[in-house]
């Protein structure tokens, strides 16, 4: 489920948008100021960040730019202004659309869903999700619920080879020979342990190592 983030100061829009979004599955959040907006942002996850731009305190040019110091999240900004230069600055400081008030729900809904399916684009080289199991390749950690996982070197590669081709079944012979790069012994052990020790570390999320009994293991994906 998509968490996002509604930057706005008017608590009938904050509401509206919450209820219209949430009705489409989305998590949501509301900040009625700038100061609130940071803070939040800073302490928990989001997916995306629905930005209007007359906030108390700090505005959302600022809050604009100050998440684009650290963070590439889809940003779409919801303004009553409408002045072309105003946009195209937007943009340039790292906006990744633009919506003019008052709006479409059914348009802001679509906007959301386009900015969303794009920035997932790059995740499968990166991360790998399934649930609430996270696999982030290029810091070779594992998490669920963003607490990463205490895994063995070995631990990581099974489960993130099982991940990378989920549904199919690897053979112990497979998986033993391709993390460890060695011949496979047929009375050897190792890899039951392995996997045995893996599903309790998983907890909740280890049942999506399903073992196909005579033929080996398999990784079951939402």
């Amino acid at each position: 489920m998509s968490r996002i983030l509604i930057a706005e100061d008017d608590k009938e829009i904050c509401q509206i948008l919450t209820d219209f979004l949430e009705s489409y599955n989305y998590k949501t959040v509301c900040c009625f100021s700038g100061t609130d907006v940071l803070s939040v942002f800073n302490q928990e996850s989001f997916d995306l960040v629905v930005l209007d731009l007359m906030l108390p305190y700090v505005s959302g040019e600022e809050i604009l730019c100050k998440i684009r110091k650290f963070s590439d999240i889809p940003i779409i900004i919801v303004s009553a202004k409408d002045l072309v230069l105003t946009k195209v600055e937007l943009l340039r400081l790292g906006a990744d659309d633009y919506v003019t008030k008052p709006f479409n729900l059914e348009e802001l809904l679509a906007r959301i869903e386009r900015c969303l399916i794009r920035n997932q684009k790059t995740l499968p080289e990166m991360q790998i999700v399934s649930g609430d199991l996270v696999l982030d390749t290029q810091s070779k950690s594992v998490s669920i619920h963003d607490t990463i996982l205490s895994l063995t070197a070995k631990e990581y590669q099974i489960l993130e080879l099982l991940m990378k081709y989920p549904n199919k079944v690897f053979s112990k012979q497979n998986l033993y020979e391709a993390v460890w790069n060695e011949a496979f012994a047929r009375d050897n052990d190792v890899m039951n342990t392995h996997i045995s020790n893996l599903r309790k570390k998983l907890g909740d999320e280890g049942w999506r190592i399903e073992t196909i009994w005579g033929l080996g293991y398999r990784f079951i994906k939402d």
